[in-house]
């Protein structure tokens, strides 16, 4: 087993977009992983369960043995044949446990053994690569100098981004818009997997000089963004995004109704509107509080009235008022609170044209 390969050039792992076999348990894959990375375990959950308890009551020597009669025979070579399936497609890739102990150095004698492939194993395993990440983040994020692009909702701050190379889209990673109404129709990533798709991000992208961010708060929906990724750019030049009232409805519209629709459709045939109903009316109890019962009930009878124009007369028309009566009444006045306080920062303002014109004198293309 000593001869066979191990990894331990994290960098190219990642920038490579390594594809990896995760052979920890379910339940630990499911907590964080990598992207690229398949679960593809050597024990089911209760195999792993089983196996603990045998360690803590009988040792280590017990464990191993339990662990070798659990996985024996048909339920062994099923495991090898997925594994052999992956690297037949996957020949670049490699594979990890938790430590680089026992079930990935297991994994890859069993391969080696029914094909002859050397498949190779991370050095350190989940553990060491997740402390590489977590490192790098640190590190990338002191050395590079970032730039915040900020802007009314509806701006268009993420289409911008989608036009600049060096940048980092802290929402994309996220999964979410960063409001009320800013879930997806997919779930939010868990924390470390945030973490470890933006520390990959930086990694790819250290060689900037400057990177873009967009202003955000300190979570994207359920994700907290890493204190050095917060420090930095809570002290960044800020450009400000303008754009008209029409056009921020216009791009409102496109990303919160027309988008979202067709997404949950897409996603539920069945259920699609039924869904796409609900968030809106979710994501606007999310705010009820702070627009008071009064607004909130005449909010609400305004998005019951455009759902039901949408379902039955296929027109999206009636969320113009709902979408201008949010941007104007609602996210403008805590915007025009919150940019007062970061006026110091700001460097430029202009159309979205003009901003790339001003970040391409800035060489950050």
């Amino acid at each position: 087993m000593s001869e066979l390969t191990q990894i331990d050039d994290f960098t190219q792992l990642f920038v490579n977009n390594t594809p990896l076999v995760d052979t920890r348990a379910p339940i630990e894959f499911n907590q964080g992983a990598f992207p690229y990375a398949q679960s593809f375990p050597l024990m089911s959950d209760d195999e792993r369960e089983q196996i603990g308890t045998c360690y803590k009551n009988k040792g280590q020597e017990k464990a191993i043995e339990l662990g070798y009669e659990l996985v024996q025979g048909q339920v062994k070579q099923a495991r090898i044949d997925v594994w052999l399936n992956f690297i037949k497609n996957n020949p670049n890739g490699a594979l990890y446990c938790f430590r680089g102990g026992l079930r990935s150095q297991i994994t890859q004698q069993w391969i080696y053994e029914a094909s002859g492939i050397n498949y190779p194993r991370i050095k350190g395993g989940y553990k060491a690569l997740r402390r590489f990440l977590i490192d790098e983040t640190d590190r990338i994020m002191n050395k590079v100098t970032p730039i915040i692009v900020g802007g009314q909702t509806g701006c268009g701050k993420t289409l911008l981004l989608n036009k600049i190379q060096h940048q980092i889209d802290l929402e994309g990673l996220a999964n979410h818009r960063g409001s009320a109404f800013g879930n997806t129709t997919t779930e939010q990533p868990t924390q470390i997997n945030f973490e470890n798709a933006l520390a990959i991000e930086l990694i790819k992208k250290q060689a900037s000089s400057y990177l873009v961010f967009e202003d955000e708060g300190s979570n994207v929906g359920t994700v907290h963004i890493p204190e050095c990724v917060q420090v930095k750019t809570t002290k960044a030049d800020l450009i400000l995004l303008e754009a008209s009232l029409d056009d921020r409805i216009a791009i409102s519209m496109d990303a919160y109704v027309i988008n979202m629709h067709r997404d949950f459709i897409h996603q539920h045939a069945k259920n699609g509107f039924k869904n796409f109903a609900n968030y809106w009316l979710r994501s606007l109890e999310k705010i009820q509080k702070r627009l008071g019962l009064e607004r909130y009930q005449a909010m609400l009878k305004l998005v019951n009235q455009a759902l039901d124009r949408y379902k039955n007369q296929a027109e999206a028309d009636g969320f113009y008022p709902v979408v201008k009566e949010l941007l104007v009444g609602y996210y403008d006045p805590m915007y025009n609170y919150q940019i007062q306080k970061k006026m110091d920062r700001v460097v430029f303002k202009g159309s979205a044209d003009e901003v790339l014109d001003y970040l391409s004198s800035r060489s950050v293309f």
